[in-house]
């Protein structure tokens, strides 16, 4: 069973100080393709701070917006607060641009792995590392394991459900072109057709409103908006990963990027020194258990 994941330690909401509990959760492992293409070009041409990159000088790095907790903090990236803002300060520093050397770009979820030239040097936004997805970007190592999870609100019918053939019957909805949506579609394969939003905000209204049963959503994220956001919701419970094999968020470059090796190095480097581990410990959340859904 997967471990179970920790609350945010910094979510403005008084509700989450009983999430905060017990130990850490496992620190990722690396995409072995990725790894393997770090390791040759990243020793040989990973010039520290004189890279190839769309600005000379600059370390151009792209997310959503608005960027959630925990993965972000006061949807303000360049805070270096969250998560993801932390890995990629880190990222940054190991490949020898310091923090005003990082530049900022907002880029719609979707629009990072769609087919096309990318306007940043990457980007850190949740995004699940899928063979169908490296078709048209590449893609780091993965930074961060995770699992997806189901929230209901409490005492509905859908925060019952103990297995996935509970939740055959129910109205699902997750955000489009998320692999929350392809564990609903793939894994659930429910009965109703389930409803695709544009953004998690979205999704949160909608299971509020009662225009849905429950939503998928990332078990971290799920953590936190149980936790600081829907406060009358509760995790259901957390899938098994698809085909057995772990689910990694990995950084977005462009297809070909002669980034992808020095930043899939820059990766591997922070999950050795413990980087990764350690900032998943201050950003993400205490052990709390979060049953599978089988």
């Amino acid at each position: 069973m997967y471990p179970a994941l920790r609350t945010p330690r910094r979510a403005a909401a008084a509700a989450t100080i009983a999430l905060l509990t017990t130990a850490v959760g496992c620190a990722p492992q690396p995409d072995a393709k990725a790894s393997a293409t770090s390791s040759g070009a990243a020793a040989k041409s990973c010039s520290q701070g004189k890279l190839a990159t769309r600005t000379s000088g600059k370390l151009t790095i792209a997310t959503d917006e608005p960027a959630y907790e925990p993965w972000f903090k006061d949807d303000k990236p360049a805070n270096g607060k969250g998560f993801e803002s932390a890995v990629a300060y880190a990222v940054a520093k190991q490949l020898g641009y310091g923090e005003n050397a990082v530049v900022w770009q907002s880029v719609p979820f979707n629009k990072a792995f769609a087919p096309g030239v990318k306007t940043f040097d990457f980007d850190v936004n949740q995004v699940s590392i899928s063979n169908e997805r490296k078709k048209a970007v590449d893609f780091s190592s993965g930074y961060y394991d995770v699992r997806q999870a189901v929230i209901a609100l409490k005492g509905s019918k859908a925060a019952g459900a103990t297995s996935v053939a509970d939740l055959k019957g129910l109205k699902l909805g997750a955000q489009v072109g998320t692999t929350s949506l392809d564990y609903i579609t793939d894994v659930v394969k429910p009965k109703q057709e389930p409803a695709a939003f544009a953004k998690n905000d979205q999704a949160k209204s909608a299971l509020k409103n009662g225009q849905v049963d429950a939503i998928v959503v990332d078990l971290p994220t799920a953590f936190y908006i149980t936790g600081a956001e829907v406060t009358d919701a509760k995790i259901v419970g957390q899938f098994e990963n698809m085909g057995g094999t772990p689910e990694q968020f990995g950084l977005v470059l462009d297809k070909g990027s002669a980034l992808t090796g020095c930043v899939s190095g820059a990766v591997d480097a922070l999950r050795k020194d413990g980087t990764l581990a350690r900032l998943e410990k201050q950003w993400l959340s205490d052990a709390v258990d979060a049953p599978v859904l089988k």
